[in-house]
């Protein structure tokens, strides 16, 4: 429990501190009891991970923190682009550290394989279960999947997007929303979204110099 709360109390200071280590050290200075001095490196390690895995840890909560206030913003039976949306602005305060963050979620402690694709598939997914929760989404059988993997590609594609043209991400979003119905009938279609959110991550990691 401490450990969730600490995390909690980390996420304001992530705009000051980044996604980093002593982030998570100061959190400890925020408690209802404050300590008198952040956590020890060990404690650091202890709690969250050794090196960058407890930046890892902290970008992960940060994820889960952005999703439940996506859920908790949502009036009943919202429009999808309105879920969407309030995601994307939970993102605008952090949009400077987002592409080291996600390369860094994308770069496995192990170093093997030097790109894993996972946690960026896994974070548009859940967002897109998520939306289609709020908005009463009915599918069942193959239509659930395909539904979610659209929404996911189109919000990925969106996010993507917003890193490095915030300007017009919500205008960007709608257009990804305009190709849902297409993309929603046709598995070809959203292996190309996919393809295309997996080749944008890629372009995110070398861009901050951790690949070649």
């Amino acid at each position: 429990m401490l450990r969730n709360q600490l995390l909690q109390l980390a996420v304001p200071l992530v705009k000051q501190y980044g996604f980093s280590r002593e982030a998570l050290a100061r959190s400890v200075l925020h408690l209802p009891k404050p300590h008198e001095q952040p956590l020890s490196e060990a404690a650091i390690t202890s709690l969250f991970g050794s090196g960058d895995d407890a930046r890892r840890t902290l970008i992960n909560g940060w994820l889960d923190l952005a999703r439940a206030e996506m859920k908790a913003a949502s009036p009943p039976s919202p429009p999808l682009r309105d879920v969407l949306a309030s995601r994307l602005r939970a993102n605008e305060p952090f949009l400077p550290l987002l592409p080291e963050a996600f390369a860094l979620l994308a770069t496995p402690s192990s170093g093997l394989p030097p790109l894993d694709p996972m946690p960026g598939l896994k974070h548009v997914s859940t967002i897109a279960d998520d939306a289609c929760y709020l908005i009463g989404d009915t599918s069942v059988g193959p239509a659930w999947f395909r539904r979610r993997a659209a929404i996911a590609a189109a919000y990925g594609a969106a996010e993507l997007h917003q890193l490095t043209s915030p300007n017009t991400a919500y205008q960007f979003l709608d257009e990804m929303l305009s190709l849902t119905n297409k993309v929603d009938t046709s598995v070809s279609e959203v292996e190309l979204f996919g393809k295309y959110i997996l080749r944008s991550w890629g372009g995110i990691i070398r861009s901050t110099g951790i690949l070649p």
